[in-house]
């Protein structure tokens, strides 16, 4: 059995063959996938996709969502998280984060709504899902500060190796997905191959972050629109890299990635 800690699988990407997408990756294996919102306008989206599929799912507001998010829809949020808070496929709090890689965010609304979600999921006793891209040792920072003691998953990991324990220390587990099948992510796949057995998560991110056999260039994208979709059925190949790069059999690496999912999403049991 494999856990997709990380799927938007609600994306319009999706929506021509959504049935078909769900069908492939439950015959790869993949019987569980966390379905992340990414704003207040898609909370109930994943919630019932979750619940039609028998999936699990977070509620949050994306850091690239937040420039046209309103304080409100923290109240919103707020609001879903109090109303669905006995439901147990509601796993966590996410996508949230800061992203310092994408122009013209502004990073004080950025980490306003970081915090403030933060505080929402100590709340609710939930842990939280965190995009991470050039914002590790922020993130870091707004977890210290708020005290947050129920840990989630740094999504996509791409820091260094001192963040990376950073997070751990914190409760964290890391995910990684379709960029550590890429043998130039160097630093990446020195982290996964590294830390310790029960750190490691995965997750396809789809329909992004696509692992090498399907990645594309942005001239071949344009040529094509779509042929780069990744999707939840590749987990296991995705898998295959990281059993690679730590020893494991496909069997261990099922197993050990699996049980570290559940330990930090307690609600997947």
């Amino acid at each position: 059995m494999w856990i997709d800690t990380h799927c938007h699988l609600d994306a319009a990407e999706f929506d021509a063959d959504r049935d078909a997408v769900i069908a492939r990756a439950k015959a790869a294996g993949v019987t569980r996938i966390v379905i992340p919102a990414v704003d207040v306008h898609n909370l109930d989206a994943v919630r019932l996709l979750a619940i039609e599929h028998g999936f699990s799912y977070a509620l949050g507001i994306h850091p690239l969502c937040v420039m046209r998010a309103a304080e409100g829809d923290l109240a919103r949020l707020a609001e879903a998280l109090e109303t669905h808070h006995a439901d147990p496929r509601l796993v966590a709090v996410g996508e949230i984060g800061l992203d310092f890689f994408v122009d013209g965010l502004d990073p004080g609304v950025q980490q306003h709504f970081y915090v403030e979600q933060l505080k929402l999921a100590k709340r609710a006793g939930l842990p939280v899902l965190l995009h991470v891209r050039r914002s590790a040792d922020k993130l870091l920072a707004g977890l210290r500060r708020v005290d947050f003691p129920h840990g989630g998953i740094a999504h996509a990991f791409n820091g260094s190796e001192q963040q990376a324990q950073a997070f751990v220390e914190l409760g964290f587990k890391l995910g990684f997905g379709g960029t550590l099948t890429f043998e130039r992510s160097l630093q990446i796949r020195r982290i996964a191959a590294s830390v310790a057995d029960d750190v490691p998560v995965l997750e396809t991110d789809a329909p992004d972050i696509p692992p090498h056999w399907l990645y594309k260039t942005a001239a071949e994208r344009e040529a094509e629109p779509g042929q780069a979709r990744n999707e939840s059925a590749e987990l296991p190949r995705i898998a295959a890299s990281l059993a690679e790069l730590r020893g494991w059999t496909v069997a261990e690496t099922a197993r050990i990635t699996s049980a570290n999912a559940r330990a930090v999403l307690p609600r997947l049991r």
